[in-house]
């Protein structure tokens, strides 16, 4: 089971592709606050519901000073599907290897239907403009996750 982390915590670093192969590092985004959100899969009805919540609200975050990040096991194939046929305006990373999935404690032991599992468990990581986490959730709900982060964040 990974390790979860707390508010305080320095946010691991990572550097994954995008839909389109590009590199994406949370360093790049020093400076400004990031949500970080894990999900266990591209084009599936919650992790489809909650990357369309995000887009929805990309701009009042945006303006609320947050960039917001998604990070699957998908391959950057699957998420560029996920993005063109949802019109996704969300960064979506892949991490097939799920090292940085296991490094934010967003992946390990879970219930689903009553059984437990090991996989992706739906988390999300609010990291400040110095690379420290402000909050960390998880076992989030995909529906109406995106309106209590903006509550939550006072936006």
């Amino acid at each position: 089971m990974s390790e979860r982390l707390a508010p305080g915590d320095t946010a691991p670093a990572f550097t994954l592709p995008d839909a389109d192969g590009n590199e994406i590092s949370l360093a790049d985004h020093k400076g400004r606050k990031v949500i970080v959100y894990f999900y266990p899969a591209a084009l599936t009805p919650g992790c489809t519901k909650q990357a369309c919540d995000f887009t929805d609200n990309l701009d009042l975050l945006a303006r609320a000073g947050y960039d917001v990040i998604g990070v699957s096991p998908d391959k950057p194939e699957k998420l560029a599907k996920f993005r063109d046929t949802e019109n996704l305006k969300v960064t979506l990373v892949g991490d097939p290897s799920k090292e940085v999935l296991t490094a934010y404690g967003a992946f390990g032991e879970k219930k689903l239907y009553g059984k437990t599992v090991t996989g992706v468990i739906r988390s999300t990581v609010v990291v400040d403009e110095d690379g420290k986490v402000e909050r960390a959730l998880y076992n989030v709900k995909a529906t109406g996750h995106v309106a209590k982060i903006i509550k939550d964040l006072g936006i």
